[in-house]
């Protein structure tokens, strides 16, 4: 971040006067920011609050904005405000693109003034809960709740409690039998949950104020208690009963689908999954469970449909879960700014109830008046010189936290800020990086699958085109295109995924003629001679947008160019060279997919562009 510059040391008072009462009328976690008498009052029920107002106050100031009158009062949108690490415990990062992890090294854990400094970044946008390892755990991962890395993580939870973070940990399920001794992990056995008392009876013995647990189970692979014929329900409520008693909750992640699907079954759809496996638990959770749902009911893709457990579910606590770090948008190779696809989300309408309908009033907690709900964002933080690999990655990560803080934010606004925080005040860095970052999810979707179908990458590591890449395979990610057309038919007369939403949100989806035509090839399998709204067939949209996110790419190159000598050199060429990756990589994403679509469709392109 940039240093206040002079002009703005003016604008500052005699004196910042700090005060935390429990009295206090503010709501928890919130701040009151006033001035009186050439002096600042920051206010606040709990220490984190008035840390929460001190950073609003450096914030103001950063932008420029008048700190002359005060009147501000503010409390967060979601009480739990989560970033969840994948990171491993030899030190690599699952999903990651910004080089190691900052946590982990060769099964150590790292403690330097990077993880202050990390706190700090952290607090400074709002989040309050960190999980620091990957979901997937396996090997010597299991025994972070062993006495073995406990005192080390004691010291990591005292550094971020004075940040106002808690430390969470991704949590083993067979655990017992692989650290334990035992023969199963059973949640009902009464030798497993002695086991599991015992465990974290232990950790909070070193770490009174720990968070608690993220667990995915029965997924991927991972062990869970299906294969106890158990369900969710019981797997999750034995871990909550025991932690009750600390303070602790338990996240458990509803990303659980078959992943060894035929290719040729055209009626098991991985987009029904989540909500058939969740639906009818819902109401059986305990009140410290959170069920942790993925934006969309696939995986992290360009564009989805907003996941139809997000207002299916009317008696579970909900975290609402996205992705920061850039697995199918470019992988911090290219510049992909976020916020707008998780402000659309956040504002969907779901059609639960009459009113508080919204995804963004949903994992408030307030349309269901449930206390344990929020926002969770997979990191993209790194050991990389400026943690994100990609230097304007990082407004993702200042992004996620400053909306999951106020949902109300737009994604404009929230960039201008990252900008003047990041670079400088400077008019033409505002505007061009502002235009760099607002364009550039549109562009990234422009040059990849079109309308929502989603995938089309590379297997395995996800970077750069393979329009047939998962089309055969095992994970239910098909795009079904044939000579004649492409898409996933999802309303009733296909897989019937469309009868998961609320009406008329159903009913919508459900028609070609009322489907958003961003999902279109999401929702139905569509014709390449059929008409989209802007006149143009399909086939014809499909050239047209490839070529397109080309150009604004390079639209984006000159932006940045112009901002030579505004910005700090080593930061500018940094940002100039991954610009450039992404220009070569549009360019094979536009000519593979075009050849693909020419070839399958035997349509010719209606302006003669060079498609091989």
């Amino acid at each position: 971040s940039r240093r206040i510059e002079k002009g703005e040391e003016a604008n500052l008072p005699s004196g910042v006067i700090l005060k935390a009462e429990e009295s206090s009328s503010l709501a928890k976690e919130g701040y009151r920011i006033t001035r009186a008498e050439n002096k600042i009052f920051i206010e606040g029920k709990e220490p984190a609050g008035v840390l929460y107002g001190v950073f609003h106050l450096i914030r103001l100031v950063g932008c420029g904005e008048s700190i002359e009158k005060l009147a501000i009062e503010q409390a967060p949108s979601n009480p739990n405000r989560m970033l969840n690490h994948w990171d491993n415990i030899d030190g690599s990062i699952e999903r990651g693109y910004a080089g190691k992890s900052i946590f982990f090294d060769q099964e150590n854990i790292l403690l330097n003034d990077r993880t202050k400094d990390y706190a700090r970044l952290c607090a400074s946008v709002g989040i309050n809960g960190v999980v620091i390892n990957n979901v997937n755990v396996k090997g010597a991962a299991t025994e972070l709740i062993t006495k073995k890395y406990l005192p080390q993580l004691k010291r990591m939870a005292d550094i971020f409690h004075g940040y106002g973070i808690k430390l969470f940990l991704s949590l083993n399920f067979a655990a017992p039998m692989e650290i334990g001794g035992l023969t199963l992990a059973d949640p009902l056995d009464q030798q497993v949950i002695a086991w599991w008392k015992d465990a974290f009876k232990e950790v909070y013995e070193y770490i009174p104020d720990f968070g608690g647990f993220l667990v995915k189970a029965d997924s991927e692979g991972r062990p869970g208690p299906f294969t106890y014929h158990r369900t969710h329900a019981e797997g999750a409520n034995m871990l909550a009963e025991i932690i009750r008693p600390y303070g602790g909750i338990i996240v458990w992640r509803c990303f659980v689908y078959n992943c060894k699907q035929d290719w040729r079954d055209k009626l098991t759809d991985r987009a029904k999954a989540g909500y058939d496996n969740f639906m009818p638990l819902d109401g059986e959770f305990e009140d410290n469970v959170i069920l942790q749902i993925k934006n969309g009911p696939m995986d992290f893709q360009v564009r989805e449909p907003v996941s139809p457990l997000l207002g299916g579910l009317k008696h579970t606590n909900q975290i609402l879960e996205v992705q920061v770090t850039q697995e199918y948008t470019g992988q911090q190779r290219h510049v992909c700014y976020l916020i707008p696809m998780w402000e659309e989300v956040l504002r969907f309408k779901t059609y639960c109830s009459e009113k508080k309908d919204t995804v963004a009033d949903i994992v408030s907690g307030r349309t269901f008046r449930q206390a344990n709900c929020g926002m969770a964002g997979v990191a993209n933080v790194g050991n990389d010189e400026n943690w994100t690999g990609h230097d304007l990655a990082a407004a993702n990560w200042y992004g996620f936290g400053r909306i999951s803080w106020d949902t109300t934010l737009t994604a404009e606004e929230i960039a201008k800020e990252w900008i003047q925080m990041t670079f400088s005040g400077d008019k033409k860095v505002i505007k061009n990086v502002t235009d760099i970052l607002m364009n550039s999810w549109p562009a990234y979707e422009k040059y990849t699958s079109p309308l929502g179908i989603g995938w089309m990458v590379n297997p395995g590591h996800h970077y750069g085109p393979n329009v047939d890449g998962y089309e055969y395979d095992r994970w239910g990610t098909y795009h079904r295109a044939d000579c004649k057309g492409i898409g996933v038919e999802r309303g009733p007369a296909g897989t019937g995924y469309t009868l998961q939403y609320h009406e008329p949100n159903a009913s919508m989806y459900e028609k070609i003629e009322t489907c958003p035509e961003e999902l279109l090839l999401f929702f139905h399998y569509v014709s390449y001679t059929h008409k989209l709204k802007s006149g143009k067939t399909l086939i014809q949209h499909i050239y047209d947008t490839h070529f397109e996110g080309v150009e604004d790419v390079e639209t984006m190159i000159e932006r940045w160019k112009a901002l030579e000598g505004k910005i700090d050199s080593e930061a500018f060429e940094r940002v100039m060279k991954r610009l450039d990756e992404q220009l070569a990589s549009s360019k094979d994403w536009c000519d593979i997919v075009n050849s693909y679509f020419y070839r399958k469709s035997g349509i010719a392109d209606a302006k003669n562009r060079t498609i091989y």
